[in-house]
């Protein structure tokens, strides 16, 4: 009995050696976090950034935010839409290659007919947030192609921000929507465009020459002659152009 109880001593101690290491370890994580273990932490966002639909989640002013707003195919024939000229609205390649780049992506399928002033007064509110949420306006930049780069134009005229980017993408026209909208170009505005483009959408510059909220701007017109079609794909051609724009500030 006596053995036993002499060989049993050593494996007692060490046990409560590892007892004691234990309650210890977790008493100073207690202390270095007061609100208990069922505090949640935010993760931060990782280098290939990430999508939101919204600004829903907890906002990091670190970080760079890009709105996109995507063509009108999209909204009458939803995120799987085909167009028998130009193929597939690749609209989740073109959000994740934006992602890939390391953006928080704002960006959510439209309804049918909406009205391109209220949802650009949408994205106003949304920008909003975030610049209250202490992101400096150098680290947001708004993207869209064909009607949502309509709705990328009548955001900075409702924002009036000097700082805040933006990427028009086949957009600017002579159509019904520029003859009853007053624009008024404000922020850091990027222009883009191919030379094949039959639809009417071009140059942004008679827009550029009556702005009176400009910092920086470029057109660029492109060579691939797909025309309208850039629209419809990621391609690299206009996508690094738009992440160059955003990463200037």
């Amino acid at each position: 009995m006596s053995q036993l109880l002499t060989n049993s001593i050593p494996r007692l101690m060490l046990l409560c050696l590892l007892v004691s290491t234990m309650t210890a370890t977790a008493c100073a994580q207690r202390v270095a976090n007061p609100e208990g273990e069922n505090k949640v932490v935010p993760a931060p966002i990782n280098a290939q950034g990430v999508l939101w639909r919204d600004i829903s989640q907890k906002v990091d002013a670190k970080a760079k935010y890009l709105f996109y707003l995507h063509g009108a195919i999209v909204e009458n024939e939803g995120v799987n839409a085909v167009s028998p000229r130009f193929g597939a609205y690749e609209y989740e390649q073109i959000l994740n290659t934006f992602v890939n780049k390391g953006f928080v992506v704002i960006s959510e399928p439209r309804p049918r007919g909406t009205n391109i002033e209220k949802y650009a007064a949408k994205v106003v509110g949304q920008v909003s947030d975030l610049l209250k949420a202490g992101v400096p306006p150098q680290r947001i930049t708004i993207v869209g192609g064909s009607r949502g780069g309509q709705i990328a134009i009548a955001t900075p005229t409702l924002l009036k921000n000097k700082d805040v980017n933006f990427a028009v993408i086949a957009s600017c026209s002579n159509g019904y929507f520029y003859n009853h909208f007053p624009v008024n170009l404000y922020g850091n505005v990027l222009s883009v465009y191919d030379y094949k483009d039959d639809t009417g959408a071009g140059s942004c510059q008679r827009f550029f020459d009556k702005a009176s909220g400009l910092n920086r701007r470029k057109e660029v017109e492109l060579k691939v002659g797909l025309g309208h079609g850039i629209v419809f794909h990621p391609l690299k051609e206009w996508v690094d152009l738009v992440v160059d724009w955003a990463n200037q500030s």
